[in-house]
């Protein structure tokens, strides 16, 4: 073929596709359909935009990169400027040779005219098609040079290492620069004269850094892998590398149940910290963080890892539990500043099913657009990072913390992965951001959704599974009832031990755990978790209302195991000494039925420190509140109850502080929303419809004028026939459109749209009109 045959351009050849093969084009480059299309030559113009292509670069996978490598290898050869091409299969072929199978040439040519980024030229024949492409083709590579058709590209890791090895000190240094920073470099040796002595000249000889230009030269990408200690980049062969050695230890249920556990181990430290927020709110930093000193407070308080603080208070944050504010009832010793605590939805929280709990928090997770396991890290000038702080947002960490979890769900179900495998699998699907899948960032990444019991035993559950393919929150019940059938059956009872502990085998029901919490505190979590009944547990029971028979008939029923007779003693001994005291509001009132224990609190330090005065034998107040009298008693050894106007035993318990609900902030949207099914089919029948209103004249019957025009619309309206009219907007834009009419009334045209939609046309504004 001549250097100047004439070729097929990407127009005529999107024009000549099917409805579906278009709009699974703008489904796949949602960036072409915005703004509105008019017409495929539109389209064609959009799509060989190289900033397009680039978007287009972000879904190629290493064996497509390394396609169009050869295939620009290949297209650079011919005497044509304006394209890439034509260039054959069996070019294609003698540059790849057997690194990547037939098949999967085919397969990915296919998949790179179905984007649109290269195209049948015409120049071939039917068996053997001739492609080009647009000039900015090389605007899809994640890289400059063509790494993947390059003298490294059939090397092993192990060679590479041999040729890194065999460098002087100083090459290495400049290798090791350009591995840790910006993989460019510019350099006065790297033009193809210079003095092949120096550094540069022998690195490019040796093919560890590639020619851009004459003063610029890049690092290969397998190099600054290995040097960076990560796993390699495998490019003698361009299949994917296995993901995992086979099935594991554990069975899918094994793994299911293990992630319900650490499901259930989340909700509860983050019940714990909850209360401990609620208690005593943690300190805001200037920055508005929360800094590390609090990260240990709470530590220390909970028994917790600083890390799993971090991650849990971030998880709360994202799902409006924990908020910054004043909090009311304002705590003690506060300074007025605003503070991190829980928000009034926690008490709605609490009261929830265990798996709505779950599903809330790892929903979250998935959506944060933070990165906790970063907590502690320092920046660029050195500043640690605080938990939820400014500092830790990336608008990216949704889709990087799914792209990883959406590669670990390709593995066959319960196939353990482990991170050198998984690093290199997203790698070898992701290469545009090959510096991103190091060793840590998709080890912690891994260890977030194993904490949040998305993943277990190096695979993914069936509830984690299930919440990556539910798109809106209508699959919400899908994911709720995996996980519910994940967890274990929860238990109605307990087993009393002669220490006084009270052990729970297995995740309890709700009433039973508001039954046991009520009357011991925990000592022990897990699967089988440990409470002790202590008298200021049992003080506490008494203090909402329960009496010592409800209490002994609780643990009789409720335990498996014969109840201690000490502990039976201990309930009747807290029982008979609570409440004979009485405090109520007067300010507030202190009443007891026993004169001479009411004489005994007049004359202690506790009626001095909230002013206690008597009124009669019985009866005592105090301009305190009510709360602060009781607590004063109960340190000066009495063991009052607080009482109503009525008399009645009321709850004295705190509820921590809380700060006020906010708003809660909609998803931040996608940089680019994706074109769905539906509204890919309407933009094709639009575009359609711009084609045909752009068609060259057909007939010669024409007008001009309103009198004209109005007589052609006449004509159309009597036989049913369509025009093409020509249409100038009130702001000057010109366009043009095929319009079907159906009635002409007072210096208007209304028709119908090629979609069966109603336009309206001023007569006066068409420049031109022609019968169909």
């Amino acid at each position: 073929m001549e250097p100047d045959s004439p070729l097929r351009g990407l127009a005529e050849t999107l024009a000549d596709r099917s409805d579906a093969d278009l709009a699974d084009l703008l489904t796949r480059r949602s960036d072409l359909a915005s703004p509105p299309l008019r017409g495929t030559t539109i389209l064609a113009q959009r799509a060989l935009s190289a900033a397009s292509i680039a978007l287009a670069g972000e879904g190629l996978d290493l064996a497509t990169v390394a396609v169009i490598e050869a295939f620009l290898e290949c297209g650079s050869d011919t005497a044509r400027s304006d394209v890439v091409g034509p260039v054959t299969r069996d070019q294609l072929v003698s540059v790849l040779g057997r690194r990547l199978k037939r098949p999967a040439l085919d397969q990915r040519l296919a998949d790179l005219v179905a984007q649109g980024l290269i195209w049948d030229s015409g120049a071939g024949t039917a068996r053997k098609p001739a492609w080009i492409a647009g000039i900015h083709l090389s605007a899809a590579l994640p890289w400059r040079g063509h790494h993947l058709v390059g003298p490294l590209a059939t090397r092993s890791p192990e060679q590479i290492h041999e040729l890194l090895d065999a460098l002087d000190e100083r090459p290495r240094e400049l290798l090791a620069t350009l591995a840790s920073g910006p993989s460019l470099g510019r350099s006065r040796d790297a033009a193809p004269d210079a003095d092949p002595a120096a550094p540069v000249p022998r690195l490019i000889g040796d093919g560890l850094l590639a020619r851009i230009d004459e003063q610029t030269v890049e690092l290969v990408p397998m190099v600054g892998v290995l040097l960076r200690g990560e796993p390699p980049l495998l490019t003698a062969t361009l299949a994917p590398p296995p993901m995992s050695d086979g099935p594991g230890r554990f069975g899918p249920e094994a793994i299911d149940a293990a992630g319900a556990g650490e499901a259930l181990e989340l909700i509860r430290h983050s019940a714990a910290l909850l209360e401990l927020l609620g208690e005593q709110p943690a300190a805001m930093l200037k920055s508005g963080g929360l800094g590390i000193r609090e990260l240990r407070r709470l530590a220390k308080a909970t028994g917790l890892p600083v890390a799993r603080i971090g991650l849990i208070v971030e998880i709360l944050s994202a799902h409006r539990l924990v908020d910054s504010g004043h909090p009311e009832p304002e705590p003690a010793g506060s300074t007025g500043e605003p503070v991190f605590a829980p928000t009034a939805a926690v008490d709605a929280w609490g009261h929830s099913t265990t798996e709505r709990k779950w599903h809330g928090l790892a929903q979250a997770w998935l959506d944060l657009h933070r990165r906790p396991w970063q907590i502690g890290d320092t920046d660029r000038d050195g500043n640690t990072l605080a938990a939820l702080s400014s500092e830790l947002f990336d608008a990216t960490a949704p889709l990087t913390r799914r792209q990883v979890l959406d590669m670990l769900a390709q593995a066959p179900p319960a196939a353990p992965v482990d991170v050198d495998a998984l690093a290199a699998n997203l790698a070898w699907h992701h290469p545009r951001h090959l510096r991103r899948w190091t060793r840590r960032f998709v080890g912690e990444t891994v260890a977030e959704a194993r904490e949040l019991g998305l993943v277990a035993h190096g695979a993914l559950t069936a509830p984690g599974r299930t919440l990556l393919n539910a798109g809106t929150d209508d699959d919400a019940a899908e994911v709720l009832a995996v996980m519910l059938t994940a967890l274990p059956t929860p238990v109605d009872h307990f087993l009393v031990q002669a220490d006084l502990t009270v052990m729970v085998p297995g995740p309890m029901t709700p009433e039973l755990t508001e039954q046991v919490q009520a009357i011991a505190d925990l000592e022990s979590g897990g699967a089988a978790s440990v409470y002790r009944i202590s008298e200021a547990s049992l003080r506490r029971a008494f203090d909402t209302g329960l009496s010592g028979a409800e209490i002994t008939a609780l643990l009789t029923s409720r335990s498996r195991t014969p109840v201690p007779q000490s502990l039976t003693y201990l309930v009747d001994d807290v029982a008979r000494r609570h409440g004979r005291l009485r405090v109520g509001v007067a300010s507030t009132f202190v009443r007891c039925d026993d004169p001479a224990l009411l004489t005994a609190v007049l004359t202690s330090d506790a009626a001095a420190e909230v002013a206690l005065r008597a009124l009669a034998p019985t009866v005592a107040v105090s301009p305190a509140p009510v709360r602060d009298v009781v607590e004063a008693l109960r340190r000066g050894g009495f063991a009052p109850a607080g009482e109503d106007s009525t008399g009645a035993l009321v709850d004295l318990r705190s509820r921590g502080a809380r700060v006020p609900n906010r708003a809660r902030a909609a998803r931040m949207p996608q940089r680019r929303a994706p074109v769905g099914p539906d509204q890919a089919r309407t933009l094709v029948h639009r575009l359609r419809a711009a084609d045909r209103a752009d068609q060259e004249p057909r007939t010669s019957i024409k007008a001009t004028g309103d009198t004209n025009a109005a007589a052609l619309i006449q004509l159309a309206l009597r036989t049913g026939r369509s025009v093409r009219l020509g249409y100038v907007d009130a702001q000057g834009a010109a366009s043009r459109h095929v319009v079907k009419p159906r009635a002409l009334q007072a210096g208007q045209l209304i028709g119908a749209a090629d979609d069966g939609s109603e336009v309206t046309f001023l007569l006066h504004r068409i420049n031109g009109l022609e019968l169909l």
